[in-house]
């Protein structure tokens, strides 16, 4: 499902007028979503599951072009965790 698709869809599930609207509300999740893994908090969505910022530690690893080791720094990662409702209706 492309972003004009889910657009398209939650114009049609919720009720919204026009595209432009639905188009308005997902930028909004969105970016409510982001603000608040760039704050370092949670956002747990009963159901569906919870975004979270985890810590993925320094590394040394090989670059396959030269067959060198380089060191990959330590970073934070969005990371998804479904929800068991979610989980059971993907399985049906």
């Amino acid at each position: 499902m492309t972003k004009a698709e889910l657009v398209a869809a939650i114009a049609a599930k919720g009720g919204y007028s026009t595209k432009k609207e639905a188009e308005k509300a997902l930028a909004a999740v969105v970016d409510s979503i982001t603000e608040a893994l760039t704050n370092g908090d949670k956002v747990s969505l009963v159901g569906f599951g919870t975004f979270e910022v985890r810590n993925r530690a320094a590394k040394q690893a090989i670059n396959p072009a030269t067959k060198k080791a380089i060191k990959v720094p330590a970073k934070k990662v969005p990371a998804f965790k479904a929800g068991k409702a979610l989980k059971d209706v993907v399985n049906k």
